[in-house]
């Protein structure tokens, strides 16, 4: 299910809601503190000529929310989130979990399989084709990168050879934001051929979820 595809500022309204409901430890909560200072940022920039294109901008960051907005429903609703989301709904309160660890189960799911399929939905409403949105996609993960810096150095740095290191090593933002443009290059090709589209789309929600599924593994306390 797909959540209606909100105003930014009513996106912050949202998240700002559900940071209100959530205990901090919460997994999610730890996720959304985060994307909320980035949909922050977005809406700030959207205001003072950071994007070549700002309406289209807007609608991208609507797009792209209403994605992690689903899975709360869903998971809300007693439905399971899409595959990508699983892991961090499923394992938000597990013990031993880091608190960057759900930081970035959640970008992981966020940036490599939401950011991809709200960029074709963006294309496909504004009748732009992906090249054209690239200069802002840029921008977008510049802003991105920032806050993942931020997040990692408040909540870190860790001694030499403690394993959430080891850990943390799996996910990358850099290759994290190439791969989710080459999935926009790719599913662009494909989305003339709905059956093959779909087929493509699921397995990336699923490789996805294994990656965050991997990122959110347990570590014995020190």
């Amino acid at each position: 299910m797909t959540a209606p595809v909100l105003t930014v500022d009513q996106v912050v309204d949202r998240m700002t809601e559900i940071s209100a409901e959530l205990p901090a430890a919460d997994g999610v909560a730890v996720f959304n503190a985060m994307y909320l200072t980035v949909t922050r940022l977005v809406r700030d920039r959207l205001a003072v000529a950071y994007f070549d294109d700002p309406s289209t901008m807007a609608e991208l960051d609507a797009v792209f929310a209403a994605r992690y907005l689903a899975a709360v429903d869903d998971d809300r609703a007693g439905r399971r989130p899409a595959a990508c989301w699983r892991p961090l709904f499923e394992l938000r309160a597990a013990p031993n979990v880091h608190p960057l660890q759900f930081a970035l189960a959640g970008m992981n799911a966020h940036i490599e399989n939401d950011l991809p399929l709200a960029v074709l939905d963006t294309c496909r409403t504004t009748g732009h084709r992906p090249e054209q949105l690239h200069a802002d996609y840029l921008r977008i993960n510049t802003l991105l990168a920032e806050v993942e810096a931020q997040v990692r150095a408040t909540l870190l740095p860790l001694p030499a050879g403690d394993p959430l290191l080891h850990v943390l090593g799996v996910w990358s933002i850099d290759q994290a934001r190439d791969a989710a443009w080459a999935s926009v290059l790719a599913l662009w090709e494909l989305h003339r051929l709905p059956p093959a589209y779909r087929l493509v789309a699921d397995a990336l929600s699923g490789s996805v979820g294994m990656v965050g599924r991997a990122l959110l593994t347990p570590l014995s306390p020190n």
